[in-house]
């Protein structure tokens, strides 16, 4: 197609706004977060909007002229700011809160500024070589061995599908990334296995992988909601002889309803018996390993060939930073390693090189060690471990003021900083009845506005399920949340 001439253009709209515009801005950009960290407890933690209240409100078609940065900004508050769920308030308690610290804002500041592709090392070598220094810091603080290699993506979800792509093309013999899986008389299906209370990200993996959702075996979960390693052993055998082909395991320590561990050495045992990969899902729980005494949530986790820690569900680090660990780092490079000629360079093959574009699908890598980086300097390994160890006192505490009044109960036992519970009052056994008293209880304590709560299904039972694990969250705010939540269930109850 033959382009027109383009003439220049003689005004002056063009390149970047005056950087004193961003000093201006920026300053009052900054003392804007400033205000709503310090203010975050006075706001409703879900806002209280119809669904479309946003796009009813701004224009269809973008604008054709440039608009003021005041103007802008303004709109944040008047438009955007109704919208907002408040995740870094102290009544957030539902799913795993993803809390700003103040380093880890800063962090994301400079990242947006430099705004570099850390794709290969030349692209931007310190972004590369800090990435390296920050998980092996991780590493260290969460009482791995070395050496571990660690990359960082976006979420679990992405970190644990590159983990099964590797597993996969781990597989002796079946050169899935030449061959691919379609139309293999050669090939047996493919199976992996994963505990009934395991993510879900687990099983959309192999909906990417091609493995299907029939691929997952779920295994069944003993009286702790932990996986039944003998359990797992048989549906390995069943499976061989029916002419499945086992290549991964995935455990779990903390799981996402109930913060479970499963019970990973024995798993490990299993897994090395049977020549499978055992990718490990330590997403919440892993956080809990800078804590001396709680190290044990990752035991056997030195003899995984994966695992994944998100330092955004209770590091304290932004949105989004998920750090994936591997032993075996050329199996997870041999997944993904694709080098067209306009990307290599003349460092390729040095052996202080590491290029992370060769461990993922994306090209494209934000500079998220930066944010970790600053996280971990401005805590500490001791101000890490002091805040997480403070979240697990303040969860038990609850659990044990659950179990201790009448009327409720726990419907879990009380791993780490998860509570899954229920009132039950002693006139009410229609388990229908329950589940639905629960759920008033859930949504009349939202409806308020200074908690969010969420819930979970606990063996098929509606909980309520209280996650302890914001930066700003304090014992105050555990017990006010406790509180609220006996008085609606005393007011939501039937009456005996």
């Amino acid at each position: 197609m033959a382009l027109p001439d383009l003439p220049p253009r003689s005004d002056t709209q063009l390149g970047d706004l005056d950087p004193e515009e961003l000093r201006r801005h920026g300053h009052a950009a900054v003392d804007w977060i400033a205000d709503y960290l310090a203010g975050i407890e006075s706001r409703r933690v879900l806002p209280e909007v119809a669904p479309g209240a946003l796009i009813a409100q701004v224009p269809s078609s973008p604008p054709s002229q440039p608009e003021a940065l005041e103007r802008i900004l303004a709109d944040v508050d008047a438009l955007v700011m109704p919208g907002i769920t408040h995740w870094q308030s102290p009544g957030f308690f539902a799913y795993f809160a993803s809390t700003a610290s103040v380093p880890g804002i800063l962090g994301e500041m400079l990242t947006a500024a430099l705004s570099v592709n850390a794709m290969l090392w030349r692209t931007s070598p310190a972004a590369t070589e800090l990435e390296q220094v920050a998980v092996d810091w991780l590493r260290q603080m969460l009482g791995l061995p070395a050496p571990l290699f660690g990359v960082i993506n976006d979420t679990a979800s992405s970190s644990t599908l590159y983990a099964l792509a590797a597993a996969r093309e781990s597989i002796p013999g079946a050169h899935i990334r030449r061959d691919g899986l379609s139309g293999r008389a050669d090939l047996a299906r493919l199976r992996y296995y994963a505990s009934e209370e395991a993510h879900s990200s687990v099983e959309k993996a192999g909906i990417v992988l091609g493995t299907g959702t029939q691929g997952l075996r779920r295994i069944a979960v003993d009286d702790a909601l932990r996986m039944d390693s003998e359990a797992l052993a048989e549906a390995i055998r069943e499976d061989r002889a029916n002419g499945w082909l086992p290549f991964a395991v995935v455990a779990t320590a903390g799981t996402t309803s109930t913060a479970s561990v499963d019970p990973v050495p024995a798993i490990a045992a299993i897994s090395e018996r049977e020549g499978l990969w055992l990718h490990v899902d330590a997403a919440y729980g892993g956080a809990a390993a800078t804590v001396p005494e709680l190290r044990a949530v990752l035991d056997g986790c030195e003899r995984a060939d994966s695992l994944v820690v998100n330092p955004h569900k209770w590091l304290f680090t932004p949105m989004d930073c998920s750090v994936l660990y591997t032993r075996r780092q050329a199996g997870l490079r041999n997944a993904f390693s694709l080098v067209p000629d306009y990307l290599t360079t003349a460092t390729d093959g040095e052996p202080s090189v590491t290029n992370l574009m060769d461990y993922g699908t994306s090209l494209g890598r934000r500079f998220r060690a930066l944010k970790l980086w600053m996280v971990l300097r401005a805590f500490g390994t001791e101000g890490i471990a002091a805040r997480i160890r403070e979240h697990v006192r303040v969860a038990r505490q609850l659990a044990s003021s659950v179990e201790a009044t009448p009327g409720w109960e726990l419907l879990a036992p009380a791993s780490l900083s998860v509570v899954c519970m229920r009132a039950h009052p002693s006139s009410v056994d229609d388990e229908a009845a329950l589940d639905d008293l629960n759920a008033r209880i859930i949504d009349a304590v939202n409806a308020r506005g200074r908690f969010f709560i969420s819930h979970t299904k606990v063996r098929g039972r509606y909980a309520i399920r209280v996650a302890v694990n914001g930066v700003r969250t304090e014992e105050r705010h555990v017990r006010a949340l406790w509180e609220e939540m006996r008085g609606v269930a005393d007011s939501t109850a039937p009456a005996p």
